[in-house]
């Protein structure tokens, strides 16, 4: 199944939104530093409810320690960003996917984006919106994924 991985994630309740969404599917999540709070932040564990114990979570210190950590995993790198190449509903996904998503003010660096196997954007409507919600945005691509794969059934 597809993994989530949040590369600098700032905000504590997105973060705990997305915790919940990845507890929900069963999806592995990976956090990747520096975070722009504690694991510890009471916004983020609220926004888990009590859900955190069903989340598979992973911390990295840093990309570094994320590449070293995971490289026993292998698979493509999906980046989801504003200028990404085509629509992530357009793409192909395959199980061994790391759907990777970059913080709330500045998305994925560019070396993140550069490393990645392909860039992907959630189509918006109206031109004047940048972006969704990193939330929304991470719950928008794991699900295509899985239900890509045929992997909703309860």
């Amino acid at each position: 199944m597809p993994q989530v991985v949040l590369v600098h994630p700032q905000i504590p309740p997105n973060t705990g939104n997305i915790a919940r969404t990845c507890a929900a599917t069963k999806t592995p999540l990976h956090l990747v530093g520096p975070l722009g709070f504690e694991i510890s932040d009471r916004y983020l564990k609220r926004a888990g409810l009590d859900y955190w114990d069903y989340v598979d979570l992973h911390y990295h210190a840093s990309l570094e320690d994320f590449v070293a950590e995971t490289q026993q995993h292998p698979g493509r790198w999906i980046g989801f960003s504003t200028s990404g190449r085509c629509s992530h509903l357009e793409f192909q996904y395959e199980p061994s996917d790391w759907l990777l998503f970059g913080c709330e003010t500045t998305g994925l660096p560019p070396h993140v984006l550069e490393a990645c196997h392909t860039v992907v954007r959630i189509p918006m409507a109206h031109p004047k919106v940048r972006s969704l919600n990193l939330s929304v945005s991470v719950a928008i691509g794991l699900f295509e994924a899985r239900r890509q794969l045929g992997d909703l059934a309860e």
